[in-house]
Order: C-alpha cells, then structure tokens, then sequence
C-alpha cells in the first residue's frame, strides 16, 4: 500500500509562482512514475505532469514551460516530487493531486491552488 500527501497550495496573485510538494510513503518501490492533475468544479480533470523513476518528464501544453517537476527522490520508504509552478495564470485555479503509479494509481487528497488578484 502506499500513502500520497501533497502540500503547498495558496493563493498567489497572476504572475506569481508556487511549489507543490508530493511525499509517497508506504510500499514505494512499487512506484514507476509520479505526478500531477489539476480539476476545476464543473470540468473534467486535466493531467499537468509527471515524471518516472528514471527521470523522463512529461508536461500538458497548458503548463509547458512554466511548470518544472522535479526527479523522485528517494529516502527509505519515502518518495518526494515537487511541481515548481511559475508565471501562474488565473486559469491554472484548481485542485491539484498528486499520484504514484505503482500496481495501481494512488491518490493524494489534493491541494487548492487560487490564481487572483
């Protein structure tokens, strides 16, 4: 089993930046990839980025050179991400989850992102 918790979500005003933090713990050499999806009340939920345990990074077009995720790092049964978002925009307002694929997809419980003035 493995356990996902995402903090760093707040409220920052457009043109401001963020960092996210992910932290898989548990049965974690199970996991192949980590990453990120983001939802809006009312819309379908939009998958942001992800990496893999060898480093490979992936991003939406919506985010590509704004966002940054990092590699995995590994400590024990511990695994961290983080999703440096910059130049935020009032569109990337939402939920974001972080989640670990391992033998199945394992959830965070999200954290809110607000983009305003």
């Amino acid at each position: 089993q493995v356990e996902v918790v995402e903090s760093g979500g707040g409220l920052v005003q457009p043109g401001g930046s963020l960092r996210l933090s992910c932290e898989a713990s548990g049965s974690t050499f199970t996991i192949i990839s980590m990453g990120w999806y983001r939802q809006v009340p009312g819309k379908e939920r939009e998958w942001v980025a992800a990496v893999t345990a060898y480093g490979k990074k992936n991003y939406a077009d919506s985010v590509e050179g704004r966002f940054t995720i990092s590699t995995i790092s590994r400590d024990n049964a511990k695994n961290t991400m983080y999703l440096q978002m910059n130049s935020l925009e009032s569109e990337d307002t939402a939920v974001y989850s972080c989640y670990a694929r391992g033998v199945k997809m394992y959830w965070g419980q999200g954290t809110q992102v607000a983009v305003s003035l």
